[in-house]
């Protein structure tokens, strides 16, 4: 009886052992879907890269999440490009009926995005890319996501994706600003007030969402409701619901703004890490998921950048005039390591 046990065993662990390797062997992702998960990854080796050589050791206490901002908003957008590049029929019918050329702007928007992504990760040229960028981004508000909205004025999911692509647009200007040493003060400044306005407004009205619909994703409160595997869906909810509020009131006040979106944006990387990451990977391989998990992570992104660009709060006992200007001076070129 033992032997028999024993050889039953054996054999289990040999049938265990084969599907281990079959499936170290075999793409979980069939196909073309393959290269999406391949141009996340490649951007996060490269930023994991350019951010472990100083940056990261240089700065202090929260301000050592503010140095990832770049990334997170980098990587989904080399996601996104992919799908342009590799799906373009599925993303050519969101261009607009009256633009001629849909499967050329569609492929040029996926260079573009690859190209962001890329320059902005390495900091190459990455204030003209990303002032490029938050322009092209805008263009979809005016031209898609506003249309859409104004045509389903009772869909809430629509007017979600407006601000979302706002905050998007308002992310790589808050980028482009805290890197541009040859921008006039002035200009960075309206820059500043500019983009912490539209967080305000963006969070504020998510955090709203949260407490009124409380069953479905966090963060970007998207047409998804949360797996019923997930636990503690209101808790969930709510936590992420108040955290966008306060920030949101924070950041229209101007009080502690810098600090208010570096926690928020803290926050809403947990929030990636415990609800998005395990959708993602269940799913595997689906579009969808992984589109979920790349536009919150592409917002916590922006939410740091724009935190990067507020004034530190060492500088609040310095003049009136000075803490009303909400930018932090750099003196560092485009193409440099900025701590």
């Amino acid at each position: 009886m033992d032997a028999q046990l024993l050889d039953l065993a054996q054999a289990k662990m040999k049938v265990l052992f084969l599907g281990l390797v079959q499936s170290a062997a075999t793409p979980p992702v069939p196909g073309k879907l393959w290269w999406l998960y391949i141009a996340g990854a490649v951007v996060l080796v490269i930023g994991l890269a350019k951010i472990s050589r100083g940056e990261i050791q240089q700065a202090r206490g929260t301000d050592r999440v503010l140095v990832l901002g770049r990334l997170f908003f980098a990587l989904p957008l080399a996601v996104f490009g992919a799908e342009h590049l590799i799906l373009p029929r599925s993303i050519a019918p969101g261009v607009p009926s009256w633009i001629p050329w849909h499967m050329f702007w569609v492929l040029l928007v996926g260079v573009a995005h690859i190209s962001a992504s890329l320059s902005i990760t390495v900091k190459k040229f990455s204030v003209l890319a990303a002032t490029l960028l938050s322009g092209m981004l805008f263009s979809f508000v005016l031209l898609i996501q506003l249309p859409n909205w104004a045509a389903n004025p009772g869909n809430r999911f629509y007017f979600a994706i407006l601000l979302r692509d706002l905050s998007f647009s308002a992310g790589a200007l808050a980028c482009a600003a805290a890197q541009a040493e040859k921008w006039k003060q002035s200009t960075r400044s309206r820059i500043g007030v500019l983009t912490r306005c539209v967080f305000a407004v963006v969070a504020a009205a998510y955090g709203v969402e949260h407490f009124l619909h409380p069953d479905f994703v966090p963060v970007v409160p998207l047409n998804q409701l949360l797996p019923s595997w997930i636990p503690a869906h209101l808790v969930i909810s709510y936590v992420t619901g108040a955290a966008l509020l306060v920030s949101g009131v924070s950041l229209a006040l101007n009080w502690k703004g810098r600090l208010a979106a570096t926690w928020l944006g803290i926050v809403i990387l947990a929030v990636v890490l415990l609800v998005y990451l395990p959708m993602a990977v269940i799913k595997v391989p689906d579009v969808r998921s992984l589109n979920f998990i790349t536009d919150t992570l592409m917002f916590c992104g922006a939410v740091l950048l724009l935190a990067d660009l507020l004034p530190s709060e060492e500088n609040a006992e310095a003049p009136a005039v000075n803490r009303a200007e909400p930018i932090r001076l750099l003196g560092v070129s485009d193409g440099e390591d900025v701590t």
